[in-house]
C-alpha cells in the first residue's frame, strides 16, 4: 500500500510591517506636540496680588509699641537695641507684664538680607506668648534701625 501524500499549505511567517507603524507614531507625536501648545493657554491666569496700604495719618502713634527686627546674620535687635535670641521670651513676658492688652503693639520687621528660619522663630515665640495682634513689616529696613 502506498501512502497517499498530504500536502501541506506553507504557512508565512508573521512579519512586523515598519511603515504603518511609522504612521501611528507620527500620528501620536503630533497629538501629543498640539496638546502641549494648548496647555500653554489653560495655565496662563492673571492675578492681582493685594499691596499693602501705609496707615493713615490720622492714626495715633502707640508710644508701648515694641519693633522686633530681624538680620541677616539671625542676630535680633529689639527697639534698635541688638539682642540674642535667647532673651527673646524673656523681653516678650516682660512686654506683656508692663502693658496694658489694649495697647500691645508688637511690629516684626526684617533688614535686606534677612532670613525666613529666624522670622518664623520670632513669629513662633509670639504665638507662644498668646499674642495674637501683631504686625509684619513689608518692607526692609537697614540693619538695627
Amino acid at each position: 500500500m502506498e501512502g497517499v501524500k498530504i500536502k501541506v499549505p506553507h504557512r508565512k511567517k508573521a512579519r512586523i510591517e515598519i511603515i504603518p507603524l511609522i504612521d501611528v507614531i507620527f500620528f501620536l507625536l503630533a497629538t501629543f506636540v498640539l496638546f502641549t501648545l494648548s496647555l500653554n493657554r489653560i495655565l496662563d491666569i492673571d492675578v492681582t496680588l493685594p499691596q499693602a496700604a501705609p496707615p493713615s495719618s490720622h492714626q495715633e502713634i502707640n508710644k508701648d509699641a515694641v519693633t522686633i527686627q530681624v538680620s541677616g546674620e539671625g542676630s535680633l535687635f529689639w527697639n534698635r537695641e541688638a539682642i540674642d535670641m535667647s532673651e527673646l521670651p524673656g523681653r516678650i513676658t516682660a512686654y506683656i507684664s508692663q502693658t496694658a492688652p489694649e495697647n500691645r503693639a508688637i511690629l516684626v520687621a526684617g533688614d535686606e538680607k534677612a532670613r525666613f528660619g529666624p522670622t518664623v522663630l520670632v513669629l513662633d515665640e509670639i504665638r507662644k506668648q498668646h499674642i495674637e495682634k501683631f504686625s509684619v513689616e513689608t518692607q526692609t529696613r537697614g540693619t538695627g534701625k
